[in-house]
């Protein structure tokens, strides 16, 4: 089995993928064998130890069993963490992980001027979306911060935009006010409101749903109106039911694209390096396997 961890500034989400596992009740149409999920808090502060605890009981609640595991790959946008992670990796789970990082192979040219400073979950979400939706494709991935990753119809990382979260929004209207109350981010009944808190969930919502929905005209009209839009992140599902241009809301995006980055990575079996070089191989399958891989 394979554990894989997308950790946030906010949430830190998990998942693990049986390629033997028959059950459905994990799945949607892309993430075959995805088994379990989860998301929890990220904690910069927590102990190797602590970690592991929690991912065990984790492990325990869904009845999987920890020394199943045979491969382990992390997105992370939080450094002080990937040293915290890399051993609990090797103490809990006997497991040396794959960071996403310069490097690894994704099987995405990034044309960024230093491709270093693209986040590891961007390139990620790309590679899923690209791989799932084909392209040109946008991903919009609702975190702390909302990021637009754009694709070409090649599957080439463009670049994108980057904006402050809804979260960040609400948190900084309620810290910067003295009496605006702190409220729940939810898509108000209408539009005018007739409390504060109305108000606040009306402002909140719309306001945010006008930014997405802007950015993205202006986005669909440098890379044409055949792109496809995926959304992912916590608050997919609430922004994406009402965008005028988001087709697909796809809550494991993320955790997909580890998974398709991780077998990009597995070192590649001896008869698997000969065959290319086989007399019986021909150019036409050679070829043919290449845009498979993609």
């Amino acid at each position: 089995m394979l554990l894989v961890l997308d950790v946030g500034n906010t949430n830190t989400v998990l998942g693990v993928f049986d390629p033997e596992s028959t059950d459905n009740s994990a799945r949607n149409s892309h993430q075959d064998g995805l088994v379990a999920n989860w998301r929890v808090a990220t904690v910069a502060t927590q102990t190797v130890d602590e970690y592991g605890v929690l991912f065990r009981n984790l492990f325990a609640m869904d009845h999987l069993e920890v020394k199943n595991i045979r491969g382990i790959v992390i997105s992370s946008v939080v450094p002080p963490l990937d040293s915290t992670l890399r051993q609990v990796c090797e103490k809990y789970f006997r497991v040396k992980p794959l960071f996403i990082e310069p490097g690894v192979k994704t099987g995405m040219p990034v044309h960024y001027d230093n491709p270093a400073e693209v986040g590891a979950d961007r390139i990620v979400n790309s590679v899923a979306a690209f791989e799932n939706y084909g392209g040109p494709c946008v991903v919009v991935d609702f975190g702390t911060a909302t990021t637009f990753d754009c694709v070409s119809r090649k599957g080439e990382y463009l670049g994108g935009v980057i904006s402050p979260g809804i979260g960040i929004s609400a948190d900084a209207l309620f810290e910067r006010t003295a009496r605006l109350p702190r409220v729940d981010i939810k898509k108000p009944a209408r539009v005018v409101g007739s409390t504060t808190v109305g108000s606040l969930q009306s402002g909140l919502y719309y306001g945010y749903l006008g930014l997405v929905d802007g950015i993205l005209e202006l986005l669909l009209s440098e890379l044409g109106p055949e792109t496809t839009v995926v959304a992912t992140g916590g608050l997919a599902p609430l922004i994406g039911s009402g965008s005028k241009y988001i087709k697909h809301v796809d809550d494991l995006l993320t955790l997909e694209g580890l998974r398709i980055i991780w077998r990009r990575n597995l070192p590649m079996k001896p008869e698997a390096a000969a065959r290319p070089h086989s007399k019986t191989s021909s150019p036409a399958s050679n070829s043919s396997s290449k845009a498979r891989s993609r």
